[in-house]
């Protein structure tokens, strides 16, 4: 798999978009899951109780509103949270989401 994905540039991220992505109760908790693990994960990992497809959406949707990057790595994709872009454009708004956990 060598497919590069289209992420948007940090001047591109917009709060609406971001906001909408963080909405979905399970793509809050892939946000959760990839916030304690810096070095990134396969969602496909995650117990989500979704189909393949599904997740597949979900995580394309983080990542074209710029919430996480996605690279391929072998066979699966691995996503990594956009926290230094957020937080750069949107301060204590990772912090508040991942602070309400549950």
């Amino acid at each position: 798999m060598t497919t590069t994905l289209a992420h948007p540039a940090r001047d591109e991220i917009r709060i609406t978009s971001v906001l909408h992505a963080l909405a979905d109760p399970v793509r809050l908790r892939i946000v959760r899951a990839l916030a304690d693990c810096e070095q990134g994960l396969s969602c496909g990992v995650l117990d989500l109780g979704v189909t393949a497809s599904t997740l597949t959406h979900h995580v394309r949707t983080l990542r074209e509103a710029g919430v996480v990057h996605v690279r391929p790595q072998g066979t699966s994709r691995i996503s990594t949270l956009r926290r230094d872009d957020l937080d750069a454009l949107y301060p204590g708004l990772l912090d508040g989401v991942l602070a309400a956990r549950r």
